[in-house]
């Protein structure tokens, strides 16, 4: 399962890759992994990204117009960047996001497919998608140790 590092070093990557770029592209190849309709997701085509973030676990890209793309790999999914319109591969791929640099290509080897992609609009949108917890690298020692002794709940939820 990818972790806050292996999340972090995502984001580092994709910055210089995506950041300003247009995504020209939208390919969903299972439709399980998109988990939204409202917005459709063609509205994502042709828009500039102007930010990454991360939500939890969640990869976030910032489109232009208050679009928000976000990312959850779950347990098995992985990204990969490509040249740009490569094919997707048919057995694990689920989705590619294509930018005039390159392709990045969202994976999943695991059979049960739990990686999903969700398209929202807004900052309330794209709040509603957290699930609550404190973010562990920004609070001090005494706030965690608070966190984890405010109520009776698995360790990622504090």
């Amino acid at each position: 399962m990818p972790e806050y590092p292996d999340v972090t070093v995502y984001l580092e990557c994709l910055a210089p890759r995506v950041l300003d770029q247009p995504l020209s592209e939208v390919r969903i190849l299972s439709p399980f992994v998109l988990r939204s309709f409202e917005p459709p997701i063609e509205e994502a085509r042709g828009r500039n990204v102007s930010g990454l973030r991360r939500i939890g676990k969640r990869l976030v890209l910032a489109l232009d117009d208050d679009l928000f793309l976000v990312i959850h790999l779950m347990i098995a999914g992985r990204l990969r960047w490509r040249t740009a319109g490569v094919a997707v591969p048919k057995k694990l791929g689920l989705a590619a996001f294509d930018f005039p640099t390159g392709s990045l290509l969202l994976t999943e080897a695991g059979t049960k497919k739990r990686a999903s992609i969700t398209l929202v609009q807004g900052e309330n949108a794209l709040a509603a998608i957290h699930r609550g917890g404190i973010e562990v690298m920004e609070v001090g020692r005494s706030e965690f140790g608070e966190a984890l002794r405010r109520e009776n709940h698995t360790l990622k939820r504090c």
